[in-house]
């Protein structure tokens, strides 16, 4: 099958290399379209390419009918609609470890230039001027620099930084004190950051809570002579407190590379002669421009391909170790919440889903979105997928909940899903076998050992002697093929299923018959 990959912003030739080299993915470069040129050509692709230029709104992911993902060479998603992908079963991939070397750098280049007054220096030696006095800088050496959000830029920011032999503090809401303590620095408050630090710099995502982080009211908290480094994102510092922090002499110094708008339109803060300041440089080198590139079209090729993305944005995240050991459950997960929704008499309204043996250690929240999208897809259709499964069971009004156990019921590892209509509930359990793959094993109260895949037929009946005889005959009258049949009972004579798999689709008619042979109560074909 061909697929059709859009890349609507200047990316590195290199880095969308692996894309051509797949036979089977056709490739078209068109930079610069505006709003309604991608509006009118969108829909034939099936994944799109960008940076930041391109603004993936909520009408074009709406027309992109066969959009499948949607790859960002960088960071920030800021520029696509993450609702509507989401809404709309669509992946979004970005590159977060692409450009963290070269991010680093910068932010280490525009503190040894905010402290040194290089770029001052620079520009009053460009005017013929001589003027050793005017930019006498500081010393980086046993000042203390404060780090505002401490994920991979900000830890690679603290590395170097030691290396300078600044001390460090830092903030964020998930270090640790041991952490911390293993990397030389020290795990403050926000307030003991912005109290403490000589150097602050920012490498939060901008969302609401981080909105003006850096306030007026932080600035009232700093040292006098602060020093303030923004390579993280436009917003997190208040441009306005932070301009007039500077005419106060509250701060002695910013190095700024990200805006609130860009490109700037009003430049009174960069023109303040304490300001250093580049357009969004952070992630311009070649290198990583090179990586992102090559990061996000590979991502894009795994879920073309079908396979899991390294770097999803609307969906959960997992290391690779803990991956490779959930993703033989895939087809299991899926095949139980398809044969769950066969169950469901009327619309369900919660769906409990329990995890034992060795699954119960494991991060399986791909498992669980697998598993409703089996669910929804048995009435809501193939565009059901594991990006807004979760979505469309939360606008259905279903409760979804995940429970794990030690409980392993004699299997080394058990998934039970549970579903919950008006006038009751429904239960499948499946477990993995090595040697012998996918199979259910319960089905409500009954024990089965059914191979979940192809044309399946479940009978409740009374446990009746001939009851199986008269099932056979009937299904060979039709011609219908029996291939494999269990049984399963609560006790003699009481309530029995059968679990038969037929070599075809039974049609409406011989159903019907079936359902009228005596001692049967139910006829529930189950397609997987």
């Amino acid at each position: 099958m061909t697929f059709h990959i859009l890349v609507s912003d200047p990316l590195s030739e290199e880095g969308i290399q692996p894309l051509k080299q797949e036979e089977h993915l056709k490739i078209d470069v068109h930079t610069g379209l505006s709003h309604e040129e991608l509006l009118e050509t969108i829909e034939k692709y099936d994944a799109l390419l960008v940076r930041s230029q391109t603004k993936v709104t909520k009408d074009i992911i709406e027309r992109a009918k066969n959009l499948k993902a949607i790859g960002r060479a960088g960071v920030g998603v800021d520029n696509i609609d993450l609702d509507a992908a989401t809404e709309h079963g669509v992946i979004v991939v970005n590159a977060p470890d692409g450009n963290t070397n070269s991010a680093a750098e910068h932010t280490m280049a525009m503190l040894m230039s905010l402290a040194r007054r290089i770029p001052q220096a620079y520009h009053s030696l460009k005017q013929h001027e001589w003027n050793r006095k005017a930019y006498v800088g500081v010393e980086l050496k046993g000042k203390t620099l404060g780090v505002v959000g401490f994920g991979r830029i900000g830890a690679e920011v603290a590395y170097r930084a030691k290396g300078q032999r600044l001390n460090v503090i830092a903030y964020d809401p998930y270090l640790t004190e041991e952490k911390a303590e293993k990397m030389g620095i020290q795990c403050g408050t926000l307030e003991e950051v912005i109290q403490q630090a000589d150097f602050i710099t920012v490498h939060t995502p901008l969302m609401p809570a981080t909105k003006h982080l850096i306030s007026r009211d932080a600035f009232n908290q700093m040292k006098p002579g602060v020093r303030i480094i923004n390579c993280a994102r436009g917003g997190i510092i208040d441009e306005d407190a932070l301009y007039e922090a500077i005419l106060e002499k509250k701060v002695a110094g910013a190095a700024l590379d990200v805006f609130e708008e860009e490109p700037i339109q009003n430049y009174k803060l960069v023109e303040l002669p304490e300001v250093v300041a580049t357009p969004h440089l952070g992630a311009s080198t070649v290198e990583a421009q090179e990586n992102v590139a090559i990061d996000v079209s590979r991502d894009v090729i795994q879920i073309l391909n079908g396979g899991a993305a390294k770097n999803p944005v609307n969906l959960p995240s997992l290391p690779a170790e803990v991956m490779k050991r959930i993703e033989p459950y895939f087809n299991l997960s899926e095949k139980l919440g398809t044969f769950s929704a066969h169950l469901a008499q009327e619309p369900i309204e919660e769906v409990s889903i329990y995890y034992s043996g060795d699954l119960a250690d494991l991060d399986v929240t791909p498992l669980t979105r697998n598993t409703v999208k089996g669910i929804l897809k048995r009435h809501l259709g193939d565009h059901v997928n594991d990006v807004n499964a979760p979505y469309f069971a939360e606008k259905k009004g279903i409760t979804i909940n995940e429970q794990k156990t030690t409980s392993t019921k004699g299997f080394t590892n058990l998934l039970t899903v549970e579903t919950r209509t008006k006038s009751g509930a429904s239960k499948v359990a499946g477990t993995l076998l090595n040697g012998l793959g996918t199979r259910i094993v319960k089905v409500d109260a009954y024990s089965v050992d059914v191979v979940p895949q192809g044309h399946l037929l479940l009978i409740r009946h009374t446990d009746q002697p001939g009851a199986i005889g008269r099932v056979g005959s009937l299904l060979a009258k039709f011609d219908v093929n029996i291939a494999t049949m269990q049984v399963g009972r609560s006790d003699v004579g009481g309530d029995a299923i059968m679990m038969l798999t037929v070599d075809r689709q039974i049609d409406e008619d011989v159903l019907q018959k079936l359902q009228e042979v005596s001692d049967i109560h139910q006829v529930k074909p189950i397609d997987l």
